[in-house]
């Protein structure tokens, strides 16, 4: 399974925005900046994800008045940084916080949840005097500050990155905290010269 980049994107939006009547003694262009980085920056969208930055905005308009209202209309193109996590993807995580029904991780701006369920294949338990989540049967333990190889399993983008909702597992092979990966490749390497001189 192979583990999937951040998915950031540079994304190219184009926009008419208004410019209010006390803002004209600004600079257009930094008042235009200014007003599509309030409205953009670190808001969630369905079809671009979070929007983490705006750097530069080019207005390709001439402005235009409408009667009635003080200020002006401009036609606006600028860039935006996005990060958009898809089902499916597999990404490194860091848990932030163990709960009695799962564990907390962050990927990128956005923080999942893997669900108790979904850690692995064993049964876990939680632990309130240590705060970590434990298997008995397979003698592992996941707690706060860990590392892990989650896929998303489903997404739910709300405007706010706390509204969000995006659910973790690490139940398929090639999955999990990367310690016990990294165990698990270590005990592969040491059977494989034994398995060859069986074969011999």
């Amino acid at each position: 399974m192979t583990e999937a980049n951040f998915m950031y994107y540079i994304t190219k939006i184009v926009e008419r925005v208004r410019i209010p009547p006390e803002m004209f003694g600004s600079k257009i262009e930094d008042a235009v900046l200014r007003i599509v980085r309030d409205k953009y920056e670190r808001r969630v969208f369905k079809e671009l994800g979070i929007i983490l930055s705006i750097d530069d905005a080019s207005i390709t308009s001439e402005g235009v008045v409408i009667p009635g209202d003080a200020g002006a209309y401009y036609t606006v193109e600028f860039d935006a940084l996005t990060f958009m996590p898809y089902v499916n993807e597999v990404y490194k995580a860091e848990v932030k916080e163990i709960v009695e029904f799962g564990a907390f991780a962050t990927i990128g701006p956005f923080q999942g949840l893997v669900h108790i369920s979904q850690i692995g294949k064993e049964k876990y338990y939680y632990d309130k005097k240590s705060k970590s989540l434990s298997s008995k049967a397979a003698k592992r333990t996941l707690k706060k500050g860990d590392s892990l190889l989650v896929k998303v399993s489903t997404v739910s983008l709300k405007p706010t990155v706390t509204d969000t909702k995006i659910g973790f597992t690490m139940r398929p092979d090639g999955l999990g905290k990367l310690e016990w990966l990294e165990e698990k490749a270590e005990k592969k390497e040491k059977q494989a010269p034994a398995e060859k001189q069986k074969e011999k």
